[in-house]
């Protein structure tokens, strides 16, 4: 039976949904090197017309659509606008690419089109990433490969956009094997697929461990996140189980590191006044066991900051009792007196729990979120916790999704990183595989070991290389690991420069704009064929 031309077109697209969604959902994300070119296909069938480019968008805003209900279906359990919110404007991103291409691709030369394709989408992954309130960071293409990190050790040098920039021209590649059938474009095809890999072949295998090395202890309480799961659970008090955890963690631990929020659960905690930490001052101490007498605890906390009359900053709240105040996840490190000797406040926050879009719509029909269900304080920057010659970047959960900014903590001085975590809202599903997974990233990108602590799962440590070290926690395990890591402060090109590949994109970019359009006032005029 022979498909018409839209059957096909549909066939197209579930297979490049498929091909695009396998590097999110546990599989390897190499098949993100051809997975463009189902579309690409479908663009070739059409022609210059109006019309046509409106069916063309139909088809590609399918494709993106479906690729992230494939991929983010589980945000919808904490919270359902999320994967609506984050899959429009994805989309619309993806679309400006893709869609630019296409319009191009009718009316100049083949190669200012893809160049646009190339740019423009890399610019707009960046303003993605970028921004402070409207960001998902989830779909951008490089992170596809946090399973393959082996093909990818030359994040160090690029970061995932350098990986996205490969996504892309693999495509092409691929996509002009079909146009053109000559053999020159398989072996350009074959040179940009195989090269990158041979590459990170070779700095994997030539990767120096550093001799210097630090024991990091990982606590994974396991306690659920939502109040009637606890109360199902009988873990409304969770301290008990806390302290024989810490029991079993090695006394040559430089750090001990508690999930995202762990102080939030523990009796008697809650909001933690910056102002007056010694109140929770004899419950840290209880905590801390006296063989532990070296060692320094991180906690993830909310802390609460107070103004008075003045509003101090742009997302303070004001509440009649005590007037103007900011809520922050934070990061506490504590030393065995209980007294916390530095506070690190997330700076990279969750659209729509931790960050509200347009808040000052919000503040005008006096609508208060609150807690830490609404709009928090922003973190000033990374900072360092020391503990003797060890220097522990302190990163809070999204953050990891950041590579530029998880690149500070290094510039900060961090010789290894800890990621701490609370990852249960998703409940068993893909979301906290994929964040541990893009640790992975992180690693290879600064090149610096991660001790990663999540109150759910998943626990477990990280190479400089993106590989698992020894054991993990995982959903639904509560336990204590401890490991030797390395210790770097060696600088990558990735840590000194940031995201320069989507930098110079936007760059090239507009240039590309400009020269369509003067070559098409230069057609128009009969100055070029």
């Amino acid at each position: 039976m022979k498909l018409n031309a839209t059957n096909r077109r549909i066939i197209l697209v579930l297979l490049s949904v498929l091909l695009l969604s396998l590097g999110w959902l546990g599989a390897t994300g190499l098949t993100l090197l051809f997975a463009l070119v189902p579309l690409l296909i479908i663009s070739e069938s059409y022609t210059d017309s109006r019309g046509d480019w409106w069916r063309m968008c139909g088809w590609a805003a399918l494709t993106f659509m479906l690729w992230y209900a494939a991929t983010i279906w589980w945000v919808w359990i904490a919270t359902p606008i999320g994967p609506i919110t984050a899959a429009l404007v994805g989309t619309f991103y993806n679309l400006v690419a893709f869609m630019a291409y296409h319009y191009t691709a009718k009316r100049a030369k083949r190669a200012a089109a893809y160049t646009l394709l190339v740019t423009l989408w890399i610019a707009t992954e960046y303003a993605y990433n970028s921004a402070d309130v409207m960001t998902f960071p989830w779909l951008l293409l490089g992170n596809g490969f946090s399973s393959d990190v082996w093909a990818v050790q030359w994040y160090e040098y690029t970061g995932i956009f350098g990986g996205t920039l490969w996504v892309l021209a693999s495509n092409i590649a691929i996509f002009e094997i079909l146009r053109s059938k000559s053999t020159t474009a398989i072996v350009r095809a074959l040179l940009i697929v195989l090269l990158p890999i041979a590459f990170s072949l070779w700095l994997y295998f030539s990767y120096t461990p550093s001799e210097r090395t630090a024991d990091i202890a990982v606590i994974q309480p396991n306690v659920p996140c939502y109040e009637d799961e606890r109360l199902e659970a009988d873990m409304m008090n969770p301290l008990v189980d806390v302290c024989s955890l810490v029991e079993q963690t090695s006394a040559e631990a430089s750090f001990i590191l508690f999930p995202e929020s762990a102080l939030v659960y523990l009796p008697m905690i809650g909001s933690v006044d910056e102002a007056n930490y010694e109140r929770i001052s004899p419950l840290l101490r209880l905590l801390h066991d006296e063989r532990l007498a070296a060692s320094k605890f991180v906690f993830g906390a909310s802390t609460t900051r107070y103004y008075g009359d003045c509003q101090a900053t742009s997302t303070a709240h004001y509440h009649s009792r005590v007037g103007w105040y900011d809520r922050y996840n934070s990061a506490l490190l504590t030393n065995r007196d209980g007294e916390v000797e530095s506070t690190y406040h997330k700076a990279k926050l969750v659209i729509g729990v931790e960050a509200v879009p347009f808040k000052e719509l919000f503040d005008l029909f006096e609508i208060d979120l609150g807690g830490i269900t609404g709009q928090l304080g922003w973190g000033e920057g990374a900072k360092v916790f020391e503990n003797g010659d060890v220097k522990l970047g302190p990163a809070i959960c999204y953050e990891a999704l950041y590579g530029e900014y998880f690149t500070n903590f290094a510039r900060q001085g961090a010789d290894v990183m800890a990621v701490i975590s609370n990852d249960g809202w998703w409940g068993n599903t893909a979301g906290h595989r994929r964040l541990f997974d893009f640790c992975r990233l992180r690693a290879v990108e600064t090149r610096r070991a991660i001790a990663r602590s999540a109150n759910t799962g998943i626990s477990g440590f990280i190479s400089p290389r993106g590989e698992t070290i020894g054991e993990r926690l995982l959903w639904d395990e509560q336990g204590t690991l401890c490991e030797e890591v390395e210790l770097r402060d060696d600088i990558t090109t990735y840590v000194r420069y940031g995201d320069w590949v989507a930098r110079i994109s936007i760059y090239v970019a507009l240039l590309s704009i400009l020269n369509y359009v003067a070559y098409r006032i230069r057609r128009r005029n009969h100055l070029v064929d």
